[in-house]
Parts: C-alpha cells; sequence; structure tokens
C-alpha cells in the first residue's frame, strides 16, 4: 500500500514548481545542467533568486521556478533535474510501498544514481547507505534508515522507495586539483600529455596510503603479457594495493610466469615460443587445482613468486569473478556472477582510490558497483574502454590512454621518488 504524500502542488494553468540549488552550481556546471534539462524536457523555468559564491569555497544557492504545461510534463522534469540536486521547496516525505514480487522493484521505483543520496522519512532528510548506481533504495521506517539495493536481492514485503518525492541528490563538486587532473588525464587521447598525470595518481596512492585509505586495483592479463607483472608486485610490497580484482586470465598467466617463465606461452625474458607453451596456462591451472588452491600453493611451495604471490604473503585481499571463457578456471575463481558481484560490493566498501589497469569487463563492472566520490582512473591502450565508463555513469573517472607497461614503469618510479621524500 502507498504511503501517502505530505506534499501538495499549486495549482494554476501553468503547472510550476520551485526547487532549490546549493553547492558550487556554476564551477561546477551543476546549474547549467539544469536550466538545459528544463528546456529539453519541454518547460520552462524564471530564476527567482540567486546568490554566487565569491570565493572558490564559497557555496552558491539558486531558487528556480520550474514550468510546465501539465502535470506529467512537470514531474518527468523534476525527476530529470533532481539528479543534478535539485530539490523542491515545498518538501515532501518519500513514498514507499512493499514488494510484491521476488526480486523486482514496484512499478516506478526510484532507480538511483551513484551520487549521495538522502529521503525524507518523518520530516527528516536521512542518508542513503551503500551507494551504489542502477539500484533501488530499500526502507527502515523504524530505524529511520536507508540503503541501495540491487534488483536481485529484493525480497517479498521489502519497503522500495517510489517516484522522486522526498529523495534529494548531491552531485560531485570538482575541487582545483581535481579539474586540473582531469584536464591532464581523461580527455581520451593519446596525444594527451602523461607525465603529470601519472604523477598525480602517485600522489594518491602515497596519500591514500598515508591516511590509511583502502585502494583497489582492477587489472587485466595484459599486465602479465607486457612483462609488467613485476611493477604490480612492487605495488603490492610496497603497501600501495588493499584489494585486487581480477578475473580467472590475469592469475591463470600470472602463475603460468612463475612456473614455466611464459605468458601465453611466450617467453617473458627472451623472444620466441616454448615448446609446447600453448600447454602452460592449463599445467599452471592444474597445479594450483591439485594444491588445493591459490594461497595452499604458496604454503606448500608450488607457487613461489608472482602478483598472486605476493598478494597472499603480504596478505592482501583478491577477488577473482569468472566468465563464460574460462580454462579450468582456478579453484579460488567464483564462477557464479551474482555470487561474484555479492563479494565484490563487500570489498569495494570504503575504497577511497581506484586504480583500473587494462580490462574493459572487469573495470565497466567495478565502475558500475562504486559512489561517484571514489576516484577512479583508468589505464587502457583502448580508448572504447574508457568511453564506456562515462557512458554508464562513471564520470569521475579519469581517463589515460597509453599501454600498461609504460604507464606501470613510470608509476613505479614516480612512487620511488615520493618514497625518497617521505
Amino acid at each position: 500500500m502507498i504511503q501517502p504524500s505530505v506534499c501538495e502542488r499549486r495549482e494554476a494553468t501553468l503547472h510550476v514548481e520551485d526547487v532549490e540549488i546549493r553547492g558550487h552550481v556554476i564551477d561546477s556546471l551543476i546549474l547549467p545542467k539544469i536550466l538545459d534539462g528544463i528546456g529539453a524536457g519541454g518547460g520552462s523555468f524564471r530564476i527567482k533568486k540567486i546568490e554566487i559564491g565569491q570565493t572558490h569555497a564559497d557555496p552558491s544557492y539558486a531558487v528556480v521556478e520550474v514550468g510546465a504545461e501539465d502535470g506529467p510534463t512537470l514531474d518527468r522534469i523534476l525527476a530529470q533535474i533532481a539528479d543534478h540536486g535539485a530539490v523542491p521547496i515545498a518538501a515532501c516525505d518519500c513514498r514507499f510501498v512493499a514488494a510484491d514480487c521476488q526480486s523486482a522493484f514496484p512499478d516506478d521505483f526510484y532507480s538511483t544514481t551513484n551520487q549521495r543520496t538522502e529521503i525524507r522519512l518523518a520530516g527528516k532528510w536521512v542518508p542513503v547507505e551503500n551507494q551504489e548506481m542502477d539500484c533501488g533504495i530499500v526502507v527502515n521506517p523504524q530505524a529511520s534508515t536507508a540503503r541501495c539495493v540491487p534488483m536481485n536481492e529484493i525480497h517479498v514485503g521489502d519497503p522500495v522507495v517510489v517516484g522522486h518525492a522526498g529523495v534529494r541528490v548531491f552531485p560531485e563538486e570538482r575541487s582545483r586539483d581535481r579539474q586540473t587532473f582531469e584536464f591532464m588525464g581523461s580527455t581520451i587521447s593519446t596525444e594527451k600529455p602523461k607525465g603529470i598525470a601519472i604523477r598525480n595518481v602517485a600522489r594518491q596512492l602515497a596519500e591514500s596510503r598515508a591516511v590509511r585509505g583502502k585502494v583497489a586495483v582492477v587489472a587485466g592479463p595484459a599486465i602479465v603479457h607486457t612483462g609488467s607483472g613485476e611493477y604490480l608486485e612492487q605495488l603490492i610490497r610496497r603497501g600501495y594495493v588493499d584489494v585486487l580484482l581480477a578475473g580467472n586470465a590475469l592469475a591463470a598467466h600470472d602463475i603460468e610466469q612463475s612456473m614455466f617463465g611464459t605468458s601465453l606461452g611466450a617467453y617473458l625474458d627472451r623472444e620466441g615460443l616454448a615448446e609446447a607453451g600453448h600447454e602452460h596456462h592449463l599445467r599452471a591451472i592444474n597445479r594450483i587445482r591439485r594444491a588445493g588452491g591459490i594461497a595452499r600453493a604458496v604454503e606448500a611451495g608450488v607457487l613461489t613468486s608472482g602478483i598472486m604471490y605476493e598478494c597472499v604473503r603480504r596478505g592482501v585481499d583478491f577477488l577473482l569473478a569468472g566468465s563464460i571463457r574460462d580454462d579450468g578456471p582456478l579453484p579460488d575463481v567464483i564462477t557464479d556472477v551474482l555470487q561474484a558481484q555479492r563479494q565484490m560490493r563487500e570489498k569495494l566498501r570504503g575504497v577511497t582510490f581506484c586504480l583500473m589497469i587494462a580490462t574493459a569487463l572487469h573495470s565497466i563492472a567495478v565502475g558500475n558497483l562504486m559512489p561517484a566520490w571514489v576516484q577512479v582512473v583508468c589505464v587502457d591502450i583502448n580508448p572504447s574502454t574508457a568511453v564506456k565508463l562515462g557512458d554508464r555513469g562513471s564520470f569521475q573517472t579519469v581517463s589515460l590512454v597509453t599501454d600498461v607497461a609504460p604507464f606501470m614503469r613510470a608509476l613505479v618510479e614516480e612512487l620511488a621518488v615520493v618514497d625518497s621524500r617521505a
């Protein structure tokens, strides 16, 4: 049963609603986006009040009257601009209904963004926990709490927020440092200078380690194929990685390299293919399966070097999510995709910085699970990876279009400079 809204809209020939926008709405281009959204949605606007901050630290404030020819059009416009932080002044509590179908939202459910969100319960604004895009919001009215829940984890009876009334979003605002970082790296071009961007990545990694932040690295098998595994190993040994997210391929070829000196049967320290090298990754997987897993293989001395070895030795948490392409797979690989997704959510809790290296599918998957305030750097030779991340809503991503080997080498060198100054 729908909880009635306490909000009443003024009736007029032109349907109108006053909304307010707060924060750095000018330099972050939030106000222009809202005004463009009103026009594109077939509405009109009148700026009734605006106070512009006089310094970079001062927030701005605006009251905008939104008008439309009919109620449904106005509702549609208000829903659209709400994602940019436009909140109706005539505040009302959110509405929620009990889910009537397992693993499905009620009709007209509120679809979340990856930005900070609050809902209004009993006249008070309550923060939404576990912020994630493309989820619903489940409410606990008794405890006055709310959290993002993915569709497949909805249970019959869960109170799910419907509509946009009583929901407000706080768009991420860019600091001056972040704008500089984005200017140097976010334009998707191979011709952009990379040195300053890599230096900034090193600085952010060092700052995260210094304040005991949580760094996630999303890694693809190209790290091993290009001979860059040693650099990731150094990052792990020096405490710059808290959680590693990857697939069967990264681990399998890393272990193959440790055991046979090859990746996909090709030698990494010299030219040429190993005789019967195409079998090496299977033989490596088989040895790990016989040992009972990666950690047991390290304990038994079966695995003595490499990225996965360093993770085990240094206590770095890792998650290997499977795919339909996997050989073996390694016994540590989670082959149930929904279970893998659940565990990825848990391991990403509290992450403050995420470095994605040479993997399209895992980068996009992780990007979908993270809130907008987590800084993300995506490094890939293929520009489409960065494009897809942005298209799917991970707008906070800074992208570097470059080969993984020179990036990893330069990053380790920059971190050595940072460490020498500490």
